[in-house]
């Protein structure tokens, strides 16, 4: 069993022997699980594309047809806690499976809703198997790694949310314009559906873990070092989120461009945040608390960057870019650094990561929308997100001295033999 300094080996069993699923060979694994992030994605952002039809079709306002997007993120932090703990000692695999056949009738639901109401409760179920799915791919992915690239195994199956942003949410987007909201939900419970068929059938079998408990994974509560990183995720991710909720205004208002150049900038950042998240997990095996503090100081300088950058097109472009690459990669980073300090409780802590990115979400949306509403305009939110950003990176500084308070009395105990 490991402990909050002492990770599982990527590759080996939870008793450290070599794991037989270890190897190259599961190219179609790491494919189903990517394909499951990438269901969760488009569902996640794709109510923000068609918010305005949602809003029509329930007859109501705007502003409130966005309770469905709130909803959701709460989902997913309720979530997070009760599928880690109930899932602490249930096969991976199965719970994998369940997680994406809740999550696609959830959404299934969501296309059906006949009123507001109903929509917002769908919408909190679909987010509850979210965090939980990532968590157990996650340290699925590890057990399939060779040794010494974990990091690369998580950055891998976190790359559903990138792609689901590259390429998924503006397709859902568009068909939900074209042809009706329902269909973007139709068209996420279809991957999810698919998703599930495909775990089932090409990730490995893996056994109960009869060394887990509730209990164990409870304990993660009480390490400082668990919380520390939550709230680097949920305060300094946050800045993004900042920015990223009002680009499109700040492409028209600021850079004073059409707005089908809104689409472009969205692309860029998918883009790169691809590049990023493959760019983290192989960061993460040379050293995942340097790869925090390198991509969350690169977060930080690239929204106090956008902040003077904005105002012109090939500038604004580039600096999106930097953000979406270092913010991207910072999230992996922060995904090993809370398995690793979340010692035994493994699924909770794999888990728990995208419940603070969800408060970020929130956080950063809604105190970038309070600057606006202040009259500041739309250049503001970057200069409030390069705050949040700098406010993670300070939280962080004091995770990386307790941590070189815990380490050190044991490293000088070990020199002395």
């Amino acid at each position: 069993m490991s402990t909050p300094h002492t990770p599982v080996r990527p590759g080996t069993a939870t008793d450290g022997a070599p794991d037989p699923a270890a190897g190259p060979r599961h190219t179609l694994a790491f494919a189903a699980l990517i394909l499951g992030g990438v269901g969760i994605g488009v569902a996640e952002f794709v109510t923000m594309g068609v918010l305005p039809q949602i809003a029509t079709g329930l007859d109501v306002s705007i502003p409130t047809a966005g309770y469905a997007i709130s909803a959701y993120a709460l989902g997913v932090v309720v979530g997070a806690p009760v599928a880690a703990v109930g899932a602490a000692r249930a096969p991976r695999r199965a719970l994998l499976v369940g997680f994406m056949l809740l999550f696609a009738l959830a959404n299934a639901a969501a296309a059906l809703a006949p009123s507001l109401g109903t929509l917002v409760v769908a919408r909190f179920v679909a987010g509850l198997p979210h965090a939980g799915f990532f968590g157990l791919a996650s340290l699925v992915a590890v057990s399939l790694a060779v040794p010494g690239r974990g990091g690369r195994a998580v950055g891998t199956v976190m790359l559903g949310i990138p792609i689901a942003l590259l390429l998924g949410v503006p397709l859902g987007t568009w068909a939900g314009q074209v042809f009706g909201w329902r269909v973007s939900y139709w068209a996420v419970a279809v991957i999810g559906l698919l998703a599930a068929l495909l775990v089932r059938v090409w990730v490995p079998r893996t056994p109960r873990d009869r060394t887990q408990s509730r209990r164990a994974e409870l304990r993660a509560f009480t390490s400082t070092q668990f919380w520390l990183t939550l709230a680097i995720g949920a305060i300094g991710f946050g800045g993004m989120f900042a920015t990223y909720s009002y680009i499109a205004p700040t492409v028209t208002e600021v850079t004073g461009l059409d707005e089908g150049w809104v689409p472009v900038f969205l692309l860029v950042y998918g883009v790169v945040s691809v590049l990023g998240t493959w760019l983290g997990g192989r960061l993460g095996d040379w050293s995942v608390l340097r790869t925090l503090v390198l991509t969350g100081a690169g977060s930080a300088l690239s929204l106090l960057v956008f902040f003077w950058s904005s105002g012109a097109t090939v500038p604004a472009l580039l600096t999106v870019a930097a953000i979406g690459l270092t913010s991207s990669a910072w999230v992996v980073g922060l995904q090993l650094r809370l398995m690793h300090v979340a010692g035994s409780a493994r699924t909770l802590g794999a888990a728990m990561n995208h419940a603070s990115l969800n408060v970020a979400n929130a956080l950063g949306a809604w105190v970038g929308g309070l600057v606006i509403a202040a009259g500041y305009g739309y250049r503001a939110p970057a200069l409030v997100g390069a705050a949040l950003s700098l406010g993670g990176l300070a939280v962080l500084g004091v995770s990386l001295l307790v941590h070189r308070r815990d380490v050190g009395p044991r490293a000088r105990a070990a020199a002395r033999g």
